[in-house]
């Protein structure tokens, strides 16, 4: 008796060297029970049933043998839970494209004879990595499986089997331009006040072609990298293509109303935006539907929900969606509710601490796409995170893919300057405001009388300490002796929005200098960051051994640096920082930029990012405004070596002593 090694040499026997023998004549008798009696595989197919009007479609893949349609779906998923280590890309990639793999393609018919075909690796392959995810689904008991309509992105891997397509074109088109979604090129708006960079417009294109093929997504880039100008330039493009007939709606943490209504005004100024925020709002619910662009935040919508389910919105927008990571949050039950065309998500931490997160984000965006919570854990979360497995990450990965556009400050490297700087807009917190209040009319009216007195020449000592003490009220109402603070109120206004930065750099990766004129802020700034655990290194003037703290942040042993701006302004190299934060900026640029070129000096090789945190219509606002506007008196009036230069108007005075504007209900 001639017996073969293995399976495989017995299968190419089969295949080669018994139609060679029948060639030559050879009569050949075959058992039927031989378990190498092959059947040719004459054809592949896939049959797509689609309807209009509906959000899934049928998908059917199969051969065609001795004439016969045969589906492979039951096939399949029979032989991923006899053999589940072919789920294993690693496992599939042993096999070599033209090894075999046996099947009897009637062996859910055991009353029938076995008609066995034998399927290259190098098809089955693409038909794992396509199908892999139905191994925990129910058996195709029609030889169809359904799909969701934004599974169609999925169709793209079967592009390289030699497939006789039926039906679905349109389904086809779509998962191709999902696939190239990024690439498709739009022409920015007309009257967007900016020039987008490379990856900006890219952000810009993917977001257009989410909007043409009806899907959401999840814009994920890293802050400081303009997710913001990016959204709002998709509005207004929207709004240049009269696709803008409803308005769309923002939703974000309320620390970033002030930033969009800036941007907003800065960047796209067509666009009408109504700040549906503050105790006045109920008088604009209705008039929702005049205005391009509402602005709300998570804390009012479930409070709101009445109203804002009454408005179908164009588009749908949260900001640091991450807030949402909770699903069954009030916020994110009653943000399920509302009525959008499309729906956007923008955080640069989509998945903080869990898998869950993502599941909550997409189960907004695209519900059911990835399951059910109970299917989702079972299928990915424990597998992914309980036991490491790296195939169920891939496989998580290549499916949200299409609906995740991703980019870190390393990866768009190119195309940044060597230094971007932005003023991140901070609101006073209620406490604050009062306070503020209080010492403007009392510093006020000390600054008008001495003045009067004196002249403004010689009242500059009144006039700094004035300055002074509203300043402290802008960073932390604990820099005012007399104030006394509730714990929770101890980081809110501009201390709570400095840590909600903290947490998304950091989750980035980033390396921070942060810079206060004030050491006992940082000291307060101190405090947080133990509670939090965050790594960090300390530098004022009352440091002796200067060496130590820099060494520690410049070998990765702190995240944060600490540093008060007369300590850190001279002889420090830290190039190990990518982000610099001015808590309190100096008013004069010269200082400011000395402190900044700590880090962005001759020998760093990344770009910088340097963020100034400002209150909103406070003396920090004017006196950013009078840096810009008159740069010498600035430099005069608040410059130690040109203190006695400057010369004040009574316009001066009266825009630096301003009330506080009301809040904004628009």
């Amino acid at each position: 008796m001639l017996q073969l090694p293995d399976d495989e040499a017995w299968l190419k026997v089969s295949r080669e060297a018994l139609p060679r023998l029948r060639e030559a004549g050879w009569v050949i008798d075959v058992q039927r029970d031989f378990s190498f009696n092959l059947h040719s595989v004459e054809d592949w197919y896939a049959d797509i049933d689609e309807a209009s009007g509906r959000e899934w479609f049928d998908l059917e893949l199969g051969i065609v043998v001795d004439g016969q349609r045969h589906s492979l779906l039951p096939i399949v998923l029979q032989l991923l839970r006899s053999n589940p280590e072919l789920l294993r890309q690693g496992e599939l990639a042993r096999r070599g494209d033209d090894d075999h793999l046996l099947v009897d393609l009637n062996q859910h018919r055991p009353e029938g004879p076995a008609m066995r075909v034998a399927l290259p690796y190098g098809r089955l392959r693409t038909l794992m990595a396509t199908l892999g995810d139905l191994f925990h689904g129910d058996d195709p008991g029609n030889g169809q499986i359904r799909l969701d309509r934004a599974d169609a992105a999925r169709l793209n891997q079967l592009d390289a089997l030699p497939l006789k397509w039926q039906g679905g074109e349109a389904l086809r088109t779509l998962g191709q331009r999902l696939r190239d979604a990024r690439e498709l090129e739009v022409a920015p708006p007309e009257r967007l006040m900016a020039s987008l960079r490379p990856y900006q417009q890219q952000g810009l294109n993917w977001l257009q072609a989410l909007r043409e093929l009806g899907v959401g997504g999840v814009l994920g880039d890293d802050m400081g990298l303009g997710k913001t100008l990016q959204t709002l330039a998709h509005l207004l493009l929207e709004k240049q293509a009269g696709r803008l007939q409803r308005p769309a709606l923002v939703v974000l943490p309320t620390s970033l109303v002030p930033n969009w209504i800036d941007e907003a005004q800065r960047f796209a100024p067509d666009l009408r935006v109504l700040s549906l925020h503050g105790p006045g709002r109920s008088k604009y619910f209705a008039q929702l539907a005049e205005y391009d662009l509402v602005l709300t935040t998570y804390a009012l919508v479930p409070r709101d929900l009445e109203h804002l389910r009454g408005q179908p919105w164009h588009v749908l927008v949260l900001d640091e969606a991450q807030n949402i990571k909770s699903s069954t949050s009030k916020a994110a039950s009653a943000l399920r509710e509302l009525q959008a065309q499309q729906r956007v998500c923008l955080s640069g931490t989509p998945v903080e601490n869990n898998l869950g997160e993502l599941w909550s984000l997409f189960h907004f965006l695209m519900p059911g796409w990835l399951g059910d919570q109970k299917a989702f854990n079972r299928d990915y979360r424990t597998p992914i995170e309980r036991h490491g497995d790296t195939e169920r990450m891939a496989h998580l990965a290549r499916r949200i893919r299409p609906f995740l556009l991703r980019r870190t400050k390393e990866d768009v490297a190119r195309d940044l300057p060597p230094k971007t700087e932005m003023i991140h807009w901070v609101e006073l917190s209620d406490a604050q405001r009062d306070t503020y209040e209080a010492v403007r009319v009392a510093m006020d009216e000390k600054v008008r009388d001495e003045i009067a007195r004196n002249g403004a020449a010689r009242s500059q000592i009144v006039i700094l300490d004035a300055l002074l003490k509203l300043r402290q009220v802008c960073c932390d109402l604990r820099l005012v002796k007399s104030s006394q603070l509730k714990p929770a109120q101890h980081e809110t206004g501009k201390l709570g929005s400095l840590l909600q930065m903290l947490d998304e750099l950091l989750s980035e990766g980033r390396r921070i200098l942060l810079f206060s004129q004030f050491t006992s802020m940082l000291a307060l700034i101190e405090q947080a960051l133990v509670k939090r655990g965050i790594r960090y290194s300390l530098l004022t003037g009352d440091t002796r051994d200067r060496r130590a703290p820099v060494t520690a942040f410049q070998n990765g042993d702190s995240e944060v640096f600490l540093i008060s701006l007369k300590a850190g302004g001279t002889g420090l190299n830290l190039t190990a920082a990518d982000t610099v934060i001015h808590y309190d900026p100096w008013w004069n640029p010269a200082s400011e930029n000395q402190a900044t070129d700590r880090a962005y000096r001759i020998g760093q090789d990344k770009p910088v990012f340097v963020f100034k945190l400002i209150t909103r219509g406070t003396v920090e606002e004017k006196i950013q405004q009078l840096q810009q506007d008159k740069a010498a008196l600035a430099a005069g009036l608040l410059g130690d070596e040109q203190a006695g230069q400057w010369r004040m108007s009574d316009d001066d005075i009266e825009a630096l002593f301003a009330p506080l504007p009301p809040r904004r209900a628009r």
